[in-house]
């Protein structure tokens, strides 16, 4: 019960945030629990260095150099300038945020778009003088729910879609999720609405077109985004197609992040300045969530109740739950091949894809990109998102999100 109680602890810092005087970051909090954890012999080693998903950490890494690199040129500015200029008023600012992030998200992943969306929202934030927690939870929410969408919307969706032997992959996906993920991205518009009144001024929002500073950085921060959308669609029309090849989104982060590598005379610097501090939270988050399914109370917890876990409603109550505590990407590994040997049907695959993917809504440490968002804006000495701030929103959002998806998988 270590384990549990370490977690326990670990969960309550995260929500307060504070210890006497000391003000504590997320991923101290974090690789603190998984310290302990270690030498109190709640996980050997050995066992911690398996736990990491080093996949997951190098396709950051290189994700976070090229939005580095990106945002050091000017490149990023020029970009956000030219897609958010049409934006007149908060209203139709917080609607471009929600559909285009939710969006890209879909195709791009939606930690690609976190740690790219967040330095463009603190930039909007600061020159309109918006609230930045109102438009870090619209860019949180969009790239939650709008990546539930696709196969490639996110890590877990991608697990779903190479295991799951199941045909027209990208078909399945649209029939069953593409309508619901609209109608709760519209949701999300009212939520926001409804808990931030107060925040939708009426003035004309202010669009400046920075300047890029580094030309050739820019260059190069060009080639990037090329080689993400190239290998990106590639690895659809493989996956649509089925064909025997394919490669990691990690191949594609590191490969994006080789021409500012290899090239930048700023290569030093944009590694400087990459975000360790949310590379080694994961690390810490692995080794710790580990040590707690190692226990084998929630295997059990499943495995002795008399439910039906193959039904829709509970593949979704059991997915936005447990991804709190083990994480989606975790989840859904161990529960497909359940589901899968239990004859599962397609509705209950997307029901697998819906819940794990918006339990990121719940609470902070329910996605990784809630993690990137955060932490990103920490580290930019923003105002970021606490652990109630967020949950006053996301608890009412996730359970009207459930009850969507839920009633649309009935009715087809």
């Amino acid at each position: 019960m270590i384990s549990i109680v370490i977690l326990t602890i670990v969960l309550l810092l995260i929500a307060i945030r504070q210890v006497g005087n000391i003000r504590l970051q997320i991923w101290q909090i974090m690789s603190g629990g998984a310290f302990v954890v270690l030498i109190t012999g709640q996980l050997s080693l050995t066992g911690a260095i398996k736990s990491v998903n080093i996949d997951i950490i190098l396709f950051l890494f290189g994700m976070f150099v090229v939005g580095e690199a990106m945002e050091r040129s000017g490149y990023l500015s020029y970009l956000s300038y030219n897609f958010f200029k049409r934006a007149k008023s908060t209203n139709s600012l917080l609607l471009l945020i929600i559909f285009g992030m939710g969006t890209l998200s879909a195709f791009l992943m939606n930690d690609t778009v976190a740690i790219i969306g967040t330095p463009v929202v603190l930039m909007i934030a600061k020159k309109n003088a918006l609230p930045p927690n109102l438009l870090l939870l619209a860019l949180a929410f969009a790239v939650t729910i709008g990546s539930v969408m696709s196969p490639l919307g996110n890590p877990q969706n991608l697990v779903i879609a190479i295991n799951s032997n199941v045909n027209n992959i990208f078909e399945i996906f649209g029939k069953y999720l593409f309508i619901p993920t609209i109608i709760n991205l519209i949701l999300v518009f009212i939520f926001l609405k409804l808990f931030y009144k107060n925040s939708f001024h009426k003035e004309n929002l202010n669009h400046e077109a920075d300047k890029i500073t580094n030309k050739s950085l820019t260059q190069l921060s060009k080639y990037s985004l090329g080689l993400i959308f190239i290998l990106v669609l590639s690895k659809i029309i493989f996956l649509y197609l089925k064909l025997p090849v394919d490669f990691k989104l990690t191949y594609i982060a590191l490969a994006a992040a080789l021409p500012i590598i290899l090239f930048s005379s700023e290569r030093v610097e944009i590694i400087k300045k990459v975000d360790w501090h949310t590379l080694i939270f994961f690390v810490s988050m692995f080794i710790l969530m580990q040590s707690v399914w190692n226990t084998g109370i929630f295997q059990n917890l499943i495995s002795k109740t008399d439910i039906d876990i193959t039904s829709i409603l509970m593949i979704l109550i059991i997915s936005v739950f447990l991804s709190q505590i083990i994480s989606n990407v975790p989840l859904v590994v161990l529960y497909l091949p359940l589901l899968l040997k239990l004859g599962v049907s397609s509705t209950g695959l997307m029901a697998l894809a819906a819940g794990s993917t918006i339990a990121g809504n719940l609470f902070i440490l329910g996605a990784a990109s809630n993690i990137i968002i955060i932490q990103n804006a920490e580290k930019k000495g923003a105002e970021t998102l606490t652990f109630w701030g967020f949950s006053k929103v996301g608890v009412p959002l996730t359970i009207i999100n459930v009850i969507v998806y839920y009633f649309y998988f009935k009715i087809l």
